[in-house]
């Protein structure tokens, strides 16, 4: 099916993106007791301490602000990666491990295995979307398709503007026949993220198929 290809694709960017960039080199040491020189007169003040990190949610904010405003697919299609990444940043070394064992396994098709991690993974952190995203796509991948669809619910519930658990709903919806419902999500999709590819497909395929039923 041509929405499952898409949806695994899709996955298969989020599998390849890291949980997190490496964070920078700690600053070295000084010592408190050698003899500092004396300021000179006229000589520049130290610089203000740098702001703190974004948090992952600020981050994600930042990132919608900025795919509203995109230009065109390629710039929206380098935002979307960005944001891939940016769903699996927990807060939580623990949380990221988790979701990195669960990935492989769902990879190594181990769908029990990694459906237990995930539900470890939404136990330890209940108010994560990527928990509930991670194993709706197990879910989906294993062919339980309700079961894909409450856990969407429930991503949908803490980041309305997940992209991956909304191509997920459309796809799900449209191997039941609900093309209408399925084109309202894809085109939710595309209104997070305009110029996106992966949702202007379905969006204009869907609307074709649609117009000539109805002729």
């Amino acid at each position: 099916m041509r929405t499952r290809a898409a949806l695994l694709f899709l996955l298969a960017a989020v599998y390849s993106a890291p949980a997190h960039a490496d964070g920078p080199a700690a600053a070295p040491q000084t010592d408190d007791s050698a003899p500092q020189a004396p300021a000179k007169e006229g000589a520049p003040k130290d610089k203000p301490a740098s702001a703190a990190p974004q948090t992952p949610a600020e981050i994600r904010a930042d990132l919608y602000k900025r795919l509203a405003v995109s230009k065109d697919s390629d710039e929206t299609e380098g935002l979307v990666g960005l944001l891939l990444r940016a769903y699996a940043q927990s807060g939580s070394d623990a949380g990221d491990l988790l979701l990195s064992r669960a990935r492989k396994a769902m990879e190594a098709s181990e769908y029990s295995d990694a459906e237990k991690i995930l539900d470890s993974t939404i136990e330890l952190l209940p108010d994560w979307a990527e928990g509930w995203n991670a194993r709706a796509t197990e879910r989906y991948i294993d062919d339980d398709y309700n079961g894909s669809m409450a856990d969407i619910a429930e991503t949908l519930k803490r980041e309305p503007n997940h992209l991956g658990a909304m191509m997920g709903m459309g796809a799900i919806l449209e191997s039941r026949d609900k093309r209408e419902e399925a084109l309202k999500v894809y085109e939710r999709a595309l209104a997070v993220a305009p110029h996106w590819r992966n949702a202007e497909k379905p969006v204009e395929r869907l609307k074709a198929e649609l117009a000539g039923q109805e002729l």
